[in-house]
């Protein structure tokens, strides 16, 4: 089941990297960018952590969260 989610997280990420990310200006704050963060995460600490660490990174990446280079843990 654990695979299933995992596949799907990475698909949505994948979409958007793919499909919504070209149409908009760059804008991430952080490098690696919020969605290839998002894809590691996932990838290295499966749908739920990896899911629950990409929320978060998602949630900071704004003009007054952090900034800079910031690593999967």
């Amino acid at each position: 089941m654990s695979r299933l989610f995992r596949a799907l997280f990475l698909a949505l990420v994948w979409f958007y990297r793919h499909c919504i990310s070209p149409l908009t200006p760059p804008s991430c704050r952080y490098t690696p960018t919020c969605s290839a963060y998002a894809a590691e995460a996932i990838t290295k600490h499966g749908p739920w952590r990896g899911g629950r660490l990409a929320l978060r990174r998602l949630a900071s990446c704004h003009p007054w969260g952090g900034q800079g280079f910031d690593p999967v843990p």
